[in-house]
C-alpha cells in the first residue's frame, strides 16, 4: 500500500509507503533487518516491540493515526510536534534526484490532491523517515 507523486514536467518522483514501526526519537526502525528489510516479507510477526536503542515500547495507534491509515485516507501526515516515541512511520522511495525537485511549484499524488513544494516537504518527505534512492531512474510505481 501506497501513495505515488508526480509532477508536470518530471513525470513519477516517487512513492510514500507504510513502512512499519519507528522510533522518532532515536530515528531506528524497530525491524530486525533496519530500513533495508521494511518491505522485504516472510518476517512480519517478528518486529521488535521495543526501540532497540532505547527500549520504549509501541502503544497502539487506531487507523485514524497509523500511516496504513494515511495511505488509505483515514489519517492526516502528522506534525513535527507529533513525530515522538515509537510510531507508525512512512517510506519515500525516490524516483527522481531529490535534487531536481526544489524548483516545482506543484506536486500531485495519484488522488490528484496538489501540494505546494513547501506542503509537499512537510506533509510528505519530513513524514518518511526511512528513503531509499535505490530506484532513482526505474520508473516504477
Amino acid at each position: 500500500m501506497g501513495t505515488n507523486f508526480y509532477a508536470n514536467k518530471i513525470g513519477h518522483i516517487g512513492k510514500r509507503s507504510a513502512a512499519g514501526l519507528y522510533c522518532f526519537d532515536c530515528n531506528e526502525t524497530l525491524c530486525p533487518r533496519g530500513k533495508s528489510g521494511v518491505h522485504t516479507g516472510g518476517w512480519v510477526d517478528k518486529w521488535y516491540d521495543a526501540c532497540p536503542v532505547c527500549g520504549k515500547k509501541y502503544k497502539r495507534e487506531g487507523i485514524e493515526k497509523s500511516t496504513a491509515g494515511l495511505e488509505l485516507g483515514f489519517a492526516k501526515p502528522r506534525k513535527r510536534s507529533e513525530r515522538k516515541g515509537i510510531k507508525t512511520c512512512s517510506s519515500f522511495s525516490w524516483d527522481v534526484d531529490p535534487m531536481t525537485i526544489l524548483k516545482l511549484k506543484v506536486i500531485k499524488d495519484e488522488y490528484g490532491r496538489k501540494y505546494t513544494f513547501k506542503e509537499f516537504i512537510e506533509q510528505v518527505i519530513d513524514n518518511c523517515p526511512i528513503q531509499f534512492y535505490d530506484s532513482i531512474g526505474r520508473d516504477f510505481s
